[in-house]
């Protein structure tokens, strides 16, 4: 028998998160049985999304919902050697058994180099997001302009670095100076500081005069209202997340520029990047080629302990990382 601990809701968020609203369990986990694989957890996912699917998904009383890279550590499936290693969605819990059919694994050719924490991150669900955001969303062509706002997050700073590979402009709006320090370093063409400046709307034109082709949109609430006014004719906005409204106790209500949209005719849709599935394999070998060739940089912001799995969590809807989230067991 193992014992596996747990992090579980307590109570839905009332505004944002509080310690109380989390607990720590334990719970027995039998041993495997045939075709079964016990996986311990190296490293734990920390994502903007956890907030709102635990609002509207989750029971209080359920486990945290989340995604980890695990080490398979007994085995009775022939696919999961002991000391393999996959990705699952298991939520925060320090062990899992599976029987192997929500599992990936990680791919073969993974660098020993590499660190297995980036199949969360640039090589993982975000990097994902990033690319089809850009390709199957918007339609980025080299030599547009794009905005890309929480611009330092692990999807933002993919966002721009791959956009930067394709030839195009790019700004990146954040929030600390660090931070558009970082996105210079990345090579965004622009980058500043929201919390800092006068105006949003003279900021965003000062930075590209001509207009934005094309916004992978982050944030929500006022600064897409603001930045919806600097799009050029028949711009494209892919809708990622709205994180500046995770912990509103009441939904907003506009302002929204619907007249804007309607004249310059713009083209605006959410995604998930669970829409391409069927496209994962060969895309994670896209990012994967990128990273080795260092066409592509991975920031992290790693946390070590899974008793910090809340404080990881309340850090990242503050803003507190640069890059991605991780708990390091």
């Amino acid at each position: 028998m193992v014992q596996a601990k747990t992090w579980i809701l307590t109570k839905h968020f009332d505004g944002f998160p509080k310690d109380t609203d989390f607990e720590l369990k334990v719970e027995e986990l039998s041993e495997p049985k045939d075709g079964e694989i016990l996986l311990e957890a190296v490293f734990l996912s920390v994502d903007p999304y956890m907030r709102p699917f635990s609002q509207f998904r989750m029971k209080e009383g359920d486990v945290m919902i989340g995604t980890q890279v695990a080490k398979v550590i007994q085995s009775k499936n022939p696919n999961y050697p002991l000391g393999s290693h996959a990705v699952l969605r298991s939520g925060w819990r320090t062990h899992s058994l599976s029987d192997g059919t929500d599992l990936t694994p990680i791919m073969t050719e993974w660098p020993h180099d590499v660190s297995l924490s980036l199949a969360l991150g640039t090589i993982g669900m975000p990097g994902l997001t990033a690319l089809y955001g850009i390709e199957e969303v918007l339609g980025l062509k080299a030599g547009e302009v794009l905005l890309v706002n929480a611009a330092a997050g692990a999807v933002g700073s993919v966002v721009g670095q791959i956009a930067k590979i394709m030839g195009c402009k790019v700004v990146g709006s954040t929030g600390s100076d660090a931070k558009v320090a970082f996105l210079k370093e990345l090579g965004f063409d622009e980058a500043f500081n929201y919390k800092k400046v006068d105006s949003l709307a003279e900021t965003l034109r000062s930075a590209s005069p001509e207009g934005y082709d094309c916004f992978f949109e982050n944030v929500g609430g006022q600064f897409s209202s603001v930045a919806l006014q600097q799009m050029k004719d028949f711009g494209r906005i892919a809708v990622c997340g709205s994180i500046s409204t995770y912990n509103d106790t009441t939904p907003q209500i506009g302002p929204y520029p619907q007249l804007t949209m309607i004249i310059k005719q713009l083209k605006m849709e959410g995604f998930m990047q669970s829409r391409w599935a069927h496209k994962h394999p060969e895309s994670l070998k896209r990012l994967l080629g990128w990273v080795k060739e260092g066409k592509l940089r991975s920031q992290e912001h790693i946390i070590k302990g899974f008793e910090n799995m809340p404080a990881a969590f309340m850090g990242l809807l503050k803003g507190d990382n640069t890059g991605k989230a991780i708990v390091a067991m």
